[in-house]
């Protein structure tokens, strides 16, 4: 979830690896005052290839040309929804009395444990660069694993923190990227997925806890394969072959041997959202819509291989999202996408009895039974009106315990807005479902298309700091759910594959065609902004709609298919060109070509802002220059924010707080909202 799919590769040039806690090298200003863009050395080549860049005044690490002041007033405005805070739940500890949290005190993500219900969140890292998995020694809390990189190139690190000593320690090469690390129950070994075998392909390679330098390699292919489960005698791991969201392998591993056996057919084509051993290991539990239009849940029974799965929620017709098997077997806990928001189910593997469960309103994630009871599951979730926090859900007596409470800088959450849920058709006749955040009072409203990431993602009911300021502002926010989107089945989501996405294009003019049949909403004063292909479809809307826009934010966004497609770190390449074509391909090319902004830039009228990292690998940074550059031949006004210590997207705090404002000061200014100064031409 969302979403968020974690695959990625190195990038060449990226900076260098440091233990946690260090701090990120980035270029200072010179004596003159010049910034590092501004000409060669011998150090290298210039930073970014824009001219005019320079550094912002007492940020050196914030590149920028035609940026402006923020005035205080939105700044202070803005700050409080920017001082808000998640906890996003890693893991539980055996007992359930303490659980692994990641929330942000300083400038990014940290890990921090609480040991009761709304208890104190004692922070136990403290590095600059945000931690990005962690999970407690199943036999000692004390003992913690997690995953954390450096300077947004996610070539994430292993380390090992010590509670006792406070130290940790780097368990893998310090160079190439490792994600997914999985830890067998009795907590003997660990699995992780990795592309130090060449840099390209992602293999599973497993250690002794108690020895993890000494890994070695399990599964090793072309593609992309990662670790999802330690059957509970840790003698077998499942492991994924991933080829898209709509294209995978399930596969039994034999940790000593090697030996695998496959548990999805050869052929045919399906997802695997989830995999779960049973808590006999005799049986998966696998989460997949290779049997249906939904993901759903099947149970594999691994003593009889020619036996059909079973399928266990076909009376549930949407995505089951997220998978937690108790280890005393007496339950599942199960999680589903019910039009954006989850639906919380408890299953009795026996009988098969699927019962609702009771959990707070929102989007969950990370379900986690505790090792030692099947009593109580714990869960994340978020809303609207609430950024992130933990939960705990009794089964006995059906209570809710809050394990946290994020803070929302002081604001009472009763004043936030909420979206609605509302629908309406594309050219064909396909419903497309978008939020829409409505502002109180009468009028005309602006409006600000947001579009989401992916193309796989969806967007869901969540807090959203942007939409928020915007509300306040008196911004009305559509977020819509274009074909491709994840969450509303398998064929809506094949919808924009490859050529197709041509046809996707005309969501965009299905959307701005709804804003335009609102009384309420004012469709001569349209603005769009949107990160990753979401960036994509904000150029796209300005190419492609260039009269029915006044202004668009393109965050980390493709300019280019098909140098997208060359560009991107080459680990990701084929399961980027599943989804949007092979550019090798003339005749895909030549379509790729065709929907590229990049191609129709002269076409662009709207004010321009990009937004961008340095060290992203996944979206590189000619990206967005080469727009850049296209946009300003022709003598279009464009801002360019670039980030030297960021990746995909802002992850530190003063960083991301900067970007948004001058965001909401960009959109406000192009829209004529909230008295906000005219944009200079």
């Amino acid at each position: 979830m969302n979403v968020l799919a974690i695959g990625l590769a190195l990038l060449a040039g990226q900076a260098p690896v440091l233990p946690p806690g260090a701090p990120s090298p980035v270029p200072t200003a010179s004596p003159s005052g010049t910034s590092p863009a501004a000409s060669s050395s011998a150090a290298g080549p210039p930073v970014s290839a824009v001219p005019g860049v320079a550094a912002l005044p007492g940020r050196p690490n914030l590149l920028a040309t035609g940026v402006p002041e923020v005035p205080a007033a939105l700044a202070q405005r803005a700050g409080q929804f920017l001082e808000a805070r998640a906890a996003r739940l890693l893991d539980v500890s055996a007992g359930g009395d303490s659980v692994l949290v990641a929330t942000r005190f300083g400038q990014s993500n940290q890990l921090h444990v609480v040991d009761q219900p709304l208890g104190v969140r004692t922070q136990i890292t403290f590095g600059r660069e945000p931690v990005a998995q962690g999970a407690f020694h199943p036999a000692d809390p004390m003992v913690v694993f997690y995953l954390q990189d450096v300077g947004g190139a996610e070539n994430y690190q292993i380390y090992r923190l010590d509670r006792r000593s406070g130290k940790s320690e780097l368990l893998t090469d310090g160079k190439s990227r490792h994600e997914r690390l999985v830890l067998s129950a009795d907590g003997a070994r660990m699995a992780w997925s990795g592309t130090g075998r060449n840099g390209r392909d992602t293999d599973v390679y497993v250690a002794d806890t108690a020895h993890p330098r000494e890994a070695r390699l399990l599964v090793e292919g072309e593609g992309t394969f990662a670790p999802l489960d330690f059957s509970p005698d840790g003698k077998q791991l499942l492991v994924e072959r991933f080829r898209s969201i709509a294209d995978a392998d399930l596969v039994l591993v034999d940790v000593e041997s090697r030996a695998a056996r496959p548990l999805t057919p050869a052929e045919g084509r399906g997802s695997v959202q989830d995999a779960r051993f049973s808590a006999d290991g005799k049986a998966v539990f696998l989460v997949t819509d290779r049997y249906t239009d939904f993901n759903e849940l099947y149970k594999v029974d691994l003593a009889d291989p020619k036996a059909p799965p079973r399928p266990l929620t076909r009376t549930i017709r949407w995505d089951v999202e997220g998978l937690a098997v108790a280890r005393d077997g007496s339950r599942l806990a199960l999680t589903v996408n019910a039009d954006g928001t989850s639906r919380l189910y408890f299953l009795e593997p026996r009988s098969g009895k699927l019962e609702p469960g009771n959990a707070p309103n929102g989007v969950a994630s990370s379900l986690r039974f505790p090792a030692k009871s099947g009593g109580s599951v714990f869960l994340g979730v978020a809303s609207p009106r609430a950024p992130g926090d933990v939960w705990q859900v009794d089964l006995k007596g059906r209570r809710l315990l809050r394990w946290t409470r994020s803070e929302i800088g002081g604001l009472d959450p009763s004043i936030l807005a909420e979206p609605v849920l509302v629908r309406y058709p594309a050219a064909d006749g396909l419903q497309i479902p978008a939020l829409l955040y409505r502002p109180k009072g009468p009028g005309l409203k602006p409006v600000v298309v947001v579009w989401h990431g992916g193309p796989e993602g969806q967007e869901r009911p969540l807090f959203q700091p942007l939409a928020q300021v915007l509300a306040e502002d008196g911004v009305a926010v559509l977020l819509p759910n274009v074909r491709g989107s994840s969450g509303y089945g398998k064929a809506f989501l094949a919808m924009d594959d490859g050529a197709k996405r041509e046809q996707a294009l005309g969501d965009i003019g299905a959307t701005l065609d709804f804003i335009a049949s609102q009384p309420d909403l004012d469709a001569s004063r349209v603005a769009v902004y949107g990160g990753s292909y979401g960036g994509y479809m904000v150029l796209a809307t300005a190419a492609f709609y260039p009269a029915r826009i006044r202004a668009a934010v393109d965050v980390v966004g493709i300019s280019s298919i098909p140098t997208f497609l060359e560009s991107t770190a080459p680990y990701r390449r084929d399961l980027r060109r599943a989804e949007y074509g092979d550019e090798r391909d003339p005749a895909v090319r030549a379509v790729q070509e065709r929907i590229s902004p990049l191609g129709r830039a002269d076409a662009i009228q709207a004010a321009l802002y990009v937004i961008q990292g340095k060290n992203d690998p996944r979206v590189p940074q000619g990206e967005a220059e080469q727009i850049v550059a296209a946009v300003r031949r022709r003598g279009g006004q464009v801002w360019y924010l670039l980030a030297l210590d960021e990746g995909h997207g802002f992850q530190k705090k003063e960083n991301r707080d900067l970007a948004l404002v001058t965001s909401v000061l960009f959109l406000e200014s192009a829209l004529g909202a909230s008295g906000a100064p005219p944009l200079a031409r």
